[in-house]
């Protein structure tokens, strides 16, 4: 027995040895850097931050740079890099950056790309499907996007997309035009009729999401490298950046999210790092900013600053993580995730945006993941339901009086929840629990109790969507061998099934451009 642990430990000093003497820099600068750029800020291949690979656990890492990815250009390395020597490049890749890689206005200009619209083409879609009916579906195994044609159920078009998107794509009010927000930064605008890339440019080096204003003039993106928002045309021409910091400029912070409140005419932003949520406003009719300590703001004491395209602030308590609107878009519902060891539980608050205060704290425990929330009406008031990262549990919470109506337990923590006006069921996932992953959980939205689930044994299930009329249901199997699946509505049972590439998220556009209560922002 003591030869054995003799042997394993002159074992584990072997390799230690071999990856200590590894030099990482130097593997990446020979293997890596003309695809993922000499700081890692990324190239033809994606950026390789701790921060754009926050998400990927340390044995992928390797496991990509021993084998590659398929259906792309990243190879494996597993016969030309000793084993130590993989380690130690996939840790580097996850260090940060010295000294911090850096992306101004002149960046983000020089990398746009545009291809304007031929002048002798016809300006129709080249497809027969009702463009308010398509899906678009991320596939996110081998980085393509399929279009997909909601009354037959097949795939339109299949294309190539940046790496890692997030955040859910944006459409312009008419239905023609999507915008894809990527991790490292890259703002695609995709023309669905045509079915060709319109424009691209890298807004930042590590992005959380875009919005696109609801009058399709802007598009806005927010990231986390470095601390900005990034304001664009509709073109992906870059109109100005807003740096993400306190009003003196003396702390700044990543940007947790950005979404579009079409009824304000405005964008709302939630900052990772600093307790305040901002307001920029597209309408050139905009009230006056007045920041600093005044008696009533209402009364113009204060210098004014323009309300066009300016930053209205409201300072809160805590920092949002992501947030959620009500129907009036007059409350934001924001969630706080707990500080990374520490005692403090996340928590959930209401934020009115004409009074520029919290008004209510949320009954919620766990971790809500607001952003995926949905609201409906019941029993004569119209309630948010909302999904939970940290527990098994969907809370239901009266939007009037902010109390909760009605906890039901799910096999797990869950990621999203959604639900389409025309049909009486919610769906949910449990998608964060080992045990309970495989399970969609079904709720009626009349009596608020649990009807049925469905299941996709051994597999991750999740991410609802509704067609344009509501009578389809479409969840995703997460998986690199899996598929979308599509459900009638109201009987619950499997009408088609269609092989995909780890389809996480599938977006219609009549939901999107119409603001679904049924859906996400």
């Amino acid at each position: 027995m003591h030869k054995i642990v003799r042997l394993l430990c002159a074992a584990a000093l072997a390799w230690l040895a071999q990856a200590q003497a590894a030099d990482a820099p130097a593997l990446y600068q020979q293997h890596c850097a003309s695809c993922h750029g000499a700081q890692r800020t990324g190239l033809m291949g994606p950026a390789l931050l701790p921060e754009s690979l926050e998400r990927i656990r340390p044995a992928e890492v390797v496991r990509v740079i021993q084998h590659g990815r398929a259906a792309t250009q990243m190879p494996g390395f597993a016969d030309q890099l000793g084993a130590a020597e993989i380690e130690a490049l996939a840790a580097w890749v996850r260090s940060p950056v010295e000294p911090a890689p850096r992306w101004d206005e002149d960046d983000i200009r020089a990398s746009r790309s545009f291809t304007p619209l031929p002048a002798d083409e016809p300006v129709r879609p080249k497809w027969n499907a009702d463009p308010m009916n398509l899906f678009v579906v991320v596939e996110g195994g081998d980085h393509h996007i399929s279009l997909l044609d909601g009354d037959r159920f097949e795939v339109i078009t299949r294309f190539a997309s940046r790496y890692a998107l997030h955040g859910g794509p944006k459409f312009t009010p008419d239905g023609r035009y999507v915008f894809f927000g990527s991790r490292d930064g890259w703002i695609t605008k995709y023309d669905l009729w045509r079915l060709a890339v319109v424009a691209e440019v890298r807004a930042g080096l590590n992005m959380r999401n875009v919005a696109v204003s609801g009058d399709g003039r802007w598009v806005m993106a927010a990231n986390y490298l470095p601390h900005t928002l990034a304001l664009f045309d509709a073109d992906l021409n870059l109109v100005k950046t807003y740096a993400a910091a306190t009003l003196d400029g003396k702390a700044s912070s990543r940007v947790s999210a950005v979404y579009d409140a079409t009824p304000r005419s405005s964008f709302v932003v939630a900052l990772k790092d600093i307790p305040e949520i901002w307001e920029i406003s597209y309408d050139p009719k905009a009230e006056p900013i007045h920041d600093g300590l005044v008696h009533d703001y209402k009364m113009g004491e204060a210098i004014a600053k323009p309300g066009y395209l300016g930053v209205r602030r409201t300072p809160l308590s805590e920092p949002l993580d992501d947030f959620f609107f009500d129907q009036s878009y007059r409350h934001v519902l924001g969630a706080t995730r707990p500080k990374s060891g520490g005692d403090e539980r996340a928590s959930a608050q209401v934020v009115n945006l004409d009074a520029r205060t919290k008004v209510a704290d949320l009954p919620i425990a766990g971790m809500p993941h607001l952003g995926s929330g949905i609201t409906f009406a019941w029993n004569g008031t119209t309630v948010l339901a909302s999904p939970n990262l940290g527990g098994g549990a969907v809370d239901v919470i009266d939007m009037k009086t902010w109390n909760n109506v009605r906890t039901l337990k799910t096999p797990g923590p869950g990621f999203f929840m959604r639900s389409h006006e025309a049909t009486p069921y919610a769906w949910t996932d449990s998608m964060m629990s080992p045990q309970g992953k495989d399970t969609l959980t079904i709720i009626d939205k009349r009596t608020l109790q649990t009807v049925a689930q469905v299941r996709e044994p051994g597999k991750t299930l999740a991410h609802i969507e509704f067609t344009r009329d509501g009578r389809y249901a479409l969840a995703s199997v997460w998986e690199m061998d899996g598929a979308i699946v599509v459900y009638d509505a109201a009987t619950f049972r499997e009408v088609k099934r269609l092989p995909m590439k780890k389809p996480v998220g599938k977006y219609n556009v009549w939901n999107k451009i119409t603001r679904s209560e049924g859906t996400s922002h």
